[in-house]
């Protein structure tokens, strides 16, 4: 699909967003001059994403939900969280510790999560949340004070990563998808980094240059381990902060399980020849599409997340990969069948099993979604991985 047409079949902006949108773009065409024409993708993405005051994750608009331009899990349904809650509770009732809880987003998972465990005898210490949006911490204080004041009092907010190791559960919901990522091709010449510059009429656009050292180390450590070579025209993606952010994890988790949900596969899936296009892809108001440069600031632009990398930096980190398995084998494992029986009526259980599809059936979250299971510490196991063990595809 070209530019043109995409523009087309997405919403237009009102003027407040164009306005907004207008102040992203001269904050990039800025940064892409001062780095001499050209800008790494990763650094865009920081610029469009993250940026304070002009990110989208830090700037006001709507993100999740029905009036945003994506849905999560623990939006589309409290069977998630309750899910969620089953593989935690062991590892709380035990260590009588803490939740922390990556990029909170909405504040629905802590809405439904902290009622669950306490249901379950197993309510946190306290549960943290780490975020780095002002706006969405903002959205998350509104949503949780609407707890009971014993489950609200426990919720703390943290500017940082905990200096001192938790004991708990450490959970990220689609959190290593929006980190910011490199995009590279192969081409006949060899590998290039892709990045950002202007065209002729001022416009953003891809631009590429040679592969530096450590772009070709990273393609030669993938070839290596799929046993193949990519093949000229291959276009993908590489997310090397993925692996700094879970030393991050692996530093904040002193006992216990950090549980990461995510849409990914492993690197040998991830690089396949048949996915030659990458995975990249846009959100607004619920489209998908593949032109990052469109409304920078007012779209969500993510990658696939390559499971492996995450594997290998907790090993690295002194982390145990204790499970890895479909969303839909650790939902089913964890009882979501038994929540929708208990539907009081046929009605009840009709709407409660609807949205149970959206998070179970392959064409849906149920496959494309995986959830794993990293340890310290622990070797009781993870509630969730009886059912599938993947781990053989890492």
């Amino acid at each position: 699909m070209t530019r043109a047409a995409e523009v087309h079949n997405l919403p237009a902006l009102d003027a407040a967003q164009s306005a907004h949108s207008a102040r992203v773009r001269a904050s990039v065409a800025a940064a892409i001059s001062a780095r001499g024409g050209w800008l790494p993708f990763d650094e865009y993405l920081q610029l469009v994403l993250y940026a304070p005051g002009l990110g989208y994750y830090s700037a006001g608009a709507q993100k999740f939900g029905a009036a945003g331009d994506f849905t999560t899990a623990p939006e589309l349904s409290p069977l998630f969280g309750r899910c969620l809650a089953r593989a935690a509770a062991p590892l709380l009732a035990a260590t009588g510790g803490d939740v922390l809880e990556f990029g909170a987003g909405s504040g629905s998972l802590a809405a439904t999560l902290l009622p669950a465990l306490a249901e379950l005898g197993a309510p946190p210490r306290h549960y943290l949340i780490l975020e780095v949006s002002a706006e969405l911490r903002a959205r998350q204080q509104a949503a949780l004070a609407r707890l009971p004041a014993a489950l609200a009092g426990r919720v703390r907010w943290l500017e940082r990563p905990p200096a001192t190791p938790l004991a708990g559960v450490v959970l990220a919901n689609e959190v290593v998808d929006a980190l910011p990522f490199d995009c590279f091709a192969i081409r006949p010449a060899g590998p290039v980094a892709r990045g950002v510059a202007l065209d002729a009429s001022g416009e953003f656009g891809w631009a590429e240059v040679p592969a530096d050292a450590s772009l070709c180390a990273e393609l030669a450590r993938i070839e290596a381990d799929i046993g193949a070579t990519l093949p000229a025209g291959y276009v993908s993606e590489l997310c090397p902060a993925a692996g700094a952010w879970i030393a991050t994890v692996a530093a904040a988790l002193g006992q216990g399980a950090a549980l990461l949900i995510d849409y990914g596969v492993g690197r040998r899936e991830y690089y396949h020849a048949a996915r030659s296009s990458g995975t990249l892809r846009c959100h607004y108001r619920h489209r998908a599409h593949s032109d990052p440069f469109l409304h920078p600031g007012m779209q969500d632009i993510t990658a696939w997340v390559d499971f492996t990398r995450l594997a290998e930096a907790a090993v690295e980190s002194g982390l145990e990969v204790a499970g890895y398995c479909t969303q839909a084998a650790f939902l089913l494992a964890n009882g979501i069948e038994a929540d929708i029986a208990a539907g009081a009526d046929e009605r009840t259980r009709a709407r409660i099993g609807g949205a149970a599809r959206q998070l179970l059936l392959p064409g849906e979250m149920g496959e494309t979604f995986k959830v794993m299971a990293l340890t310290r510490d622990w070797e009781q196991g993870v509630n969730g991985f009886q059912l599938q063990d993947l781990r053989r595809l890492l």
